[in-house]
């Protein structure tokens, strides 16, 4: 299959170098210091589960691409709309852009510019960064990686990237029974782990020691899957208590992308993760307290990036 890559950084690098490894065409679109590295000395990872290093083709012009089977859309959600905008050269009649981010929304974001019959839902549970520029790190995480027609169909074109994403060493590849299922369970772990780090400045096995702090935690997830449920999605019972007890097993030092962003001066993704929350539980009248809260404590930082 031949891929383009958008947005190489932390996951679509990771995903890109196994997709090579594996016998595809992959094309890598970047810029600025990482794309320099990418087109001077190829692609590096530095990964738990195996190192490798791969030279594809990498520019910050899609035009330079052409079209391809699949994009896996792998920005930030607050370069969503722009990023969308610029996929007209990548896309043939039944290519599939698959949407690899932090929030419930951009694969909405994504149809209002290329059309909904492209878009395809996905989730990445893979803790991976720049380390430096052409050196991509996965430090942690199963390295999984979900997704699936939004209409739950069995497509061609989806059954095809299942095929070449279960071929990849260093993948754990799931092609989901309801995507938007896997989309609202991530976002309620995303939502409670961000907001709270975030918010607090602290990692996480400080957040679990202080009784006022772990319940704020929960009721994040509970207000988000409250939501989910009211926007008609079937998210299981029990989805706050199985994260509950996956997050009481994680590392105690592990803060949040949100958290790094905010310490380091950096855009946030404020807007896709408790600003969507707020919209979304507006719309469906479901009290969302917690998550009004951590938008309201973190705005004014978002606005000054």
């Amino acid at each position: 299959m031949k891929f383009a890559v958008f947005g190489a950084g932390g996951v679509g690098g990771y995903l890109g170098a196994r997709l090579a490894d594996a016998g595809h065409e992959v094309h890598l679109i970047a810029r600025g210091d990482h794309l320099a590295a990418l087109q001077s000395s190829g692609l590096r990872v530095e990964s738990i589960a195996g190192d490798t290093a791969v030279d594809p083709p990498a520019t910050d012009d899609p035009a330079a691409v052409g079209p391809c089977d699949c994009v896996l859309f792998c920005v930030k959600s607050y370069d969503t709309r722009e990023a969308a905008s610029a996929l007209g050269p990548l896309l043939d009649d039944d290519t599939a852009v698959v949407s690899l981010q932090n929030g419930v929304d951009n694969e909405a974001w994504i149809a209002e510019e290329v059309g909904a019959d492209h878009v395809v839902g996905g989730v990445a549970y893979i803790f991976s960064t720049i380390a430096e520029p052409g050196v991509v790190e996965h430090t942690g995480g199963p390295a999984r990686f979900v997704y699936g027609e939004l209409d739950g169909e069995r497509t061609p074109r989806i059954e095809a990237l299942d095929d070449a994403l279960s071929s990849c060493t260093g993948v754990e590849a799931v092609l989901a029974d309801d995507v938007r299922v896997e989309l609202w369970r991530k976002f309620c772990l995303i939502c409670a782990q961000a907001g709270m780090t975030a918010t607090t400045r602290l990692p996480l096995g400080e957040i679990r020691e202080s009784e006022a702090s772990w319940t704020m935690y929960r009721r994040l997830m509970e207000e988000v899957s409250a939501v989910a449920r009211a926007e008609g999605v079937d998210l299981p019972e029990a989805v706050v208590d199985e994260w509950c007890e996956f997050v009481r097993d994680l590392d105690p030092e592990m803060y949040s992308s949100l958290h790094y962003d905010l310490t380091h001066g950096k855009r946030l993704e404020l807007d896709a993760l408790h600003g969507s929350v707020v919209r979304h539980a507006e719309r469906v009248g479901v009290a969302a307290p917690m998550n009004e809260a951590v938008h309201a404590i973190l705005r004014p930082w978002a606005e000054r990036t």
